[in-house]
């Protein structure tokens, strides 16, 4: 899976991006840094959409963009069928992932999908907007207060996607959580919250002995 991560020019300058970080845990994945994607920002993309307008009719799209909505489709229905599509000659899968704040990351998208919608597919992980989304005190996962359950860091996003799309995937998706975890665990020690929650008590608890200390 090739994977083509828009990201948003805030977060070059914000330390808890997990981009760059991500970025070395791939072997394919290509960073464009804006606020909209268009023809001429990556060849592979342009290729994409070139083939999809010499073959409008055609039903099969081998790219992903990921973003939850009441039109996305499950990507794990969407994967099977890209499975289960008899041809041989048919290129490996590209994920589209758009890295922002909730706001921008709307924003990008809606900017985009004049370009995206000629050779892309809309697909989401599982998302509750009427929930609310969890913090650092809550996951060991979440670096930044999420909008909605189901919300993730772009980090973990990727890798539960590459888990669906990728024949090792479940082995993908293990290396990079980790990393992630070890992120976060990071910058929770670094917390000093007057009323811990249960879910930061659990997480301090487990990075740091019953004896030691916190400064």
């Amino acid at each position: 899976t090739k994977v083509i991560i828009l990201h948003h020019p805030h977060e070059r300058r914000h330390k808890l991006a997990t981009v760059p970080i991500l970025s070395k845990c791939l072997r394919d994945c290509e960073i464009i840094v804006g606020r909209k994607l268009k023809y001429g920002q990556s060849k592979l993309l342009d290729s994409l959409h070139d083939r999809a307008c010499e073959n409008p009719n055609s039903p099969l799209r081998c790219a992903l963009y990921l973003f939850p909505g009441p039109n996305a489709s499950p990507l794990v229905e969407t994967s099977r069928a890209y499975s289960s599509h008899d041809n041989a000659d048919m290129d490996d899968p590209v994920l589209v992932v758009f890295d922002g704040t909730w706001k921008h990351a709307k924003e990008m998208v809606l900017a985009s999908l004049s370009f995206l919608s000629k050779f892309a597919i809309q697909v989401c992980l599982d998302f509750d907007a009427g929930a609310n989304g969890g913090t650092i005190f809550d996951s060991e996962l979440i670096l930044r207060k999420e909008p909605f359950a189901g919300c993730m860091s772009t980090m973990e996003a990727v890798a539960r996607c590459l888990r669906v799309l990728e024949p090792n995937g479940i082995d993908i998706e293990s290396r990079i959580i980790e990393v992630l975890r070890a992120m976060v665990s990071f910058q929770a020690s670094f917390l000093k919250p007057s009323k811990p929650s249960r879910g930061l008590s659990k997480l301090m608890k487990n990075n740091y002995p019953a004896n030691e200390e916190i400064d």
